[in-house]
């Protein structure tokens, strides 16, 4: 018995950006290694590129992410 059983048809309303195909999917159709989602509408999935891009530059400039130790005449 599989622990984890391969999901071959998505729900109907699961929506996925394929970053292999670079296409937008209802259901997962693609490894869960090659896409973003679940989202809850197409139109969020067509963003999902540049939803990413916005979080990435927000994590970047975030200064609770960066793992240098302040220097001490920064105190």
């Amino acid at each position: 018995m599989a622990l984890f059983k391969k999901r071959t048809v998505g729900k109907p309303g699961e929506w996925y950006y394929c970053l292999e195909h670079k296409k937008v999917e209802e259901g997962p159709e693609c490894p869960a290694k090659d896409r973003f989602g679940p989202y809850a509408s197409r139109t969020e999935a067509e963003h999902a590129m540049e939803t990413a891009r916005e979080r990435n530059l927000e994590w970047e400039n975030d200064p609770r992410w960066h793992d240098t130790p302040a220097r001490p005449e920064d105190t």
